[in-house]
């Protein structure tokens, strides 16, 4: 069964690190930098504490006299297997095209509606479980209280006294045991008593099985597709002294010194076709294999696994005073200068939920991560690959968690498998496409509307994912597997892409630049700059890729052909780098908007960049100044990227201290979109990375936009392509150390200070590099 296989793999993993280059290892947090805490019960959910284990995933209130656990499975989304594809829709591409080139975008974005779209043409949300409550009694008269979330160690705390006893909730989930675990303790024998019962939005019902509270129901019908997924949620109860009662539809506890709560979660989930699986019978098992271990054993099991991969990468940029003031407090202050450390804590947040949403054998981070209390979310906390499930994984490779990009390259397997039947019935083509979102169920066609949806370009980006896997392993046995899923992109394009009628280049027509409107009031065009930039890439790791693998020289030599017809980047009457073909960048009706899609090229690829491209560089500067420096979540993050890639420092750290604020960061430290949205805290903290290192095309560029707030600091277990592993420390604004190990013989370039050095580096040995 491969939803048993997705256990079995998880528990195998669970201890296993990567094939990494150790440099140097994370030490203890001795200082307790690495928790998020507070002094107070969380009110709201962006108040409350995420755990995770990339599979099961809650938020943590800290309640007093009433607990809360919002619980997640990341298999529970609505609807079920569905063929969402256009059946005959290539049959007006012909007409669409020509309405395009004859600049009647309206009428050709009607026709797409008409023709073209997805059905349904919206895709299945991801959904919550429901909550599991714990009320001991009235919830005032709490003293000494303390709420946190311990980085490190990957548990929430909770701590409290109530007349005149100390009450102590510790939870966690486990990658090892596949369970949320909580302990409910006392200073004083038989206090801990409780009343569990569960709340849903979900079509449920509770029952009692002995210890046991289980809610059980099925998902959610959406855009006509039916509901095809039952869940269940199992809570076991252990006491220690005292003794558990049923009541109606909960478990009342009493008179216990100390109580172990155990919930296992699953779904009939097997993969995107299959939803036969047995959700109770899983639970049964997981929970079987719990018997006979203590909470001491599986908080031991889980740390171990936790730290495995959490430890590996360190971070200090200073402390200041405000270190010792609760998170929430911190964030509403937002003073980076006086307090450095809270960008670290903001970096290693991000690891943390990476760890958190995805681990080998579950489901990749969508737009919540693992996270979500609604039965329809945001957007449907969808994958949304315009821009905002790669901004998830930009931080993964480079922060040591290779393990995290598994469940990306799953998915991405599967919409390659599943975008082949997209490519033909709507465009004719061989290959596979996917357009600006898919879901469990790997739809590819496109949705929500025509002028939103009629982007087929996001399989493409994700495809430099699955390239960054290989360079930063080079391991040639998963390049071979993966070149098939660069060719079928490639393939798509060489069939797709068609001559435009001014220059006679070859564009990608219909598309648009994603989700800005363009002065003829709609979002429909012909060859944006952002699909050139993104098939360069494409085009180039499929021509490597080749070459490494000594293969399809007839093919590439098609690629390459077509590369060269395609359209140049292009600089504005107004010294912007243009968006579009046409120099309409600012007659758009949106000049701040959200999207920067046309900087695609300055990050997060380097075809345009301050040292090989000066004046595409300068271009690029111009259209971040037209578009101002506050965004959503997600876009403020994009922009302190590309600030970093042209090497403005102290620009860069002003809009992270706008991003760390309270008006896009949560009291939780989750970004503000608004509302929540994973993307800008996975974005936020690669930026404090691309502020202090970069690496491509064998270069390693050190300290390339370090602020003068960060003037001395560290960071150790980096990695970066070429299966390099860095540590660095520099003081007084300038290079101290420079220490590189590589996996493999070579050599690269070190530019620091505008100077370039040669380095031959030896497998297996570290070199020491300082200014």
């Amino acid at each position: 069964m491969i939803l048993t296989r997705r256990y079995a793999l998880q528990l195998a993993t669970a201890g296993m690190g990567a094939a990494l280059v150790p440099v140097a290892r994370a030490q203890d947090d001795a200082s307790g930098s690495l928790s998020l805490w507070y002094k107070q019960p969380a009110s709201v959910w962006t108040e409350a504490l995420p755990i995770g284990n990339g599979r099961l995933g809650a938020m943590v209130y800290g309640g007093v006299g009433r607990e809360e656990m919002q619980l997640n499975e990341d298999t529970l989304w609505a609807g079920g297997p569905y063929d969402p594809v256009h059946k005959g829709a290539v049959k007006n591409l012909a007409e669409v095209r020509r309405l395009i080139f004859a600049g009647k975008f309206k009428d050709a974005e009607a026709l797409i509606e008409q023709g073209m779209m997805a059905q349904p043409e919206k895709q299945m949300s991801y959904q919550t479980i429901g909550s599991l409550f714990l009320t001991s009694g009235p919830s005032s008269m709490a003293s000494d209280y303390r709420r946190e979330l311990d980085l490190d160690r990957a548990l929430s705390r909770v701590s409290f006294v109530q007349d005149g006893t100390r009450y102590i909730r510790e939870t966690f989930v486990s990658p090892v045991d596949q369970l949320i675990v909580m302990r409910i303790r006392s200073d004083q024998p038989g206090r801990v008593r409780l009343r569990l019962d569960y709340g849903t939005p979900q079509t449920a019902q509770v029952r009692i099985d002995g210890a046991d509270l289980i809610l059980s129901g099925v998902n959610t019908s959406q855009q006509g597709v039916h509901a095809a997924l039952s869940f269940e949620a199992r809570a076991r109860v252990r006491v220690k002294g005292g003794q558990i009662a049923p009541d109606e539809d909960g478990l009342i506890l009493a008179g216990a010194d100390e109580a172990l709560i155990l919930i296992a979660a699953a779904t009939s989930f097997k993969s995107w076709s299959d939803v036969s699986g047995d959700p109770g019978a899983l639970n049964k098992a997981v929970l079987a294999n719990a018997e006979g271990k203590t909470f001491d054993d599986m908080l031991a099991a889980h740390v171990a696994a936790h730290q495995r991969l959490f430890r590996r990468v360190s971070l200090d940029l200073g402390q200041g005073d405000a270190a010792s003031l609760p998170t929430d407090q911190r964030i509403s202050r937002a003073d980076l200068a006086a307090d450095p450390g809270l960008a670290a804590l903001y970096y290693q947040f991000g690891r943390y939920l990476m760890i958190a949403c995805s681990r080998p054998g579950t489901q990749a981070a969508g737009l919540q991560g693992l996270w979500n209390d609604k039965l329809n979310a945001p957007w449907g906390g969808k994958y949304t690959i315009n821009i905002n499930t790669e901004m998830n994984y930009w931080p993964a490779e480079r922060g040591a968690l290779p393990e995290c990009v598994g469940p990306l390259v799953d998915l991405v397997r599967d919409i390659a498998r599943r975008g082949e039947e997209t490519a033909r019935e709507h465009y004719g083509a061989r290959g596979w496409v996917c357009h600006h979102n898919t879901d469990i169920w790997r739809a590819t066609a496109p949705i929500d509307a025509a002028k939103y949806g009629t982007w087929p370009m996001g399989g493409a980006w994700l495809c430099q994912h699955l390239w960054a896997h290989y360079e930063f392993s080079r391991d040639r046995a998963f390049l071979a597997e993966i070149y098939p899923i660069f060719k079928g992109a490639s393939q798509f394009y060489l069939d797709f892409l068609t001559p435009e009628p001014t220059h006679g280049w070859l564009v990608t027509c219909p598309s648009m630049s994603p989700e800005h409107t363009h002065p003829f009031g709609t979002m429909i065009c012909a060859g944006p700059t952002m699909d050139v930039q993104i098939l360069n890439d494409l085009f180039d790791v499929t021509v490597k890729s080749a070459a490494l693998l000594n293969t399809d020289a007839d093919f590439i030599a098609q690629v390459r052909a077509t590369k060269a017809k395609m359209p140049p980047m292009q600089i504005g009457k107004a010294g912007q780098l243009q968006e579009w073909l046409e120099d309409w960048d600012m007659q758009a009706p949106d000049l701040h908007h959200r999207h920067v899609s046309h900087l695609y090229g300055l990050f997060p690829s380097h075809q345009i960049n301050i040292y090989d491209t000066p004046e595409l560089a300068k271009a690029a500067r111009r259209s971040l100044e037209i578009r101002g420096d506050e965004a959503t979540g997600w876009g403020t993050a994009w922009r302190i990227n590309l600030w970093a890639r042209l090497a403005q420092g102290d620009h860069a750290f002003s809009i992270l201290k706008f991003l760390l604020g309270p008006e896009r960061t949560y009291p939780n430290m989750f970004d503000a979109h608004p509302p929540f949205q994973i993307d800008g805290n996975f974005g936020g903290a690669n930026a404090i990375m691309e502020m202090l290192i970069q690496a491509w095309d064998d270069q390693i560029i050190v300290l390339p936009a370090l602020p003068s707030a960060w003037p001395s600091g560290a960071f150790s277990g980096m990695r970066l392509p070429g299966a390099i592993g860095a540590d660095l420390t520099w003081k007084n604004g300038r290079l101290d150390t420079l220490s590189l190990i590589s996996a493999t013989d070579q050599t690269v370039r070190i530019r620091y200070a505008n100077k370039i050095t040669p380095l031959n580096l030896t497998a297996g040995k570290t070199i020491r590099f300082s200014a």
